[in-house]
């Protein structure tokens, strides 16, 4: 077995799989990540106002 035939046997899979890691990463991972964040922040901001109140000027 030679390394010549062994590397361009391998390039066309490679490329295939960095297609597939493109894709996964900007249509599953980085949509996932980015609801997640903002759900976090809105978790975070929900359980402060439940803590210190509402925004908005003082009951008088």
């Amino acid at each position: 077995m030679s390394v010549a035939s062994d590397d361009t046997n391998g390039k066309p899979r490679r490329r295939r799989m960095e297609i597939f890691a493109f894709l996964f990463l900007t249509a599953v991972l980085m949509p996932a990540l980015a609801v997640a964040t903002v759900g976090s922040y809105g978790l975070a901001v929900w359980i402060y106002q439940m803590a210190a109140g509402p925004p908005g000027p003082p009951a008088q």
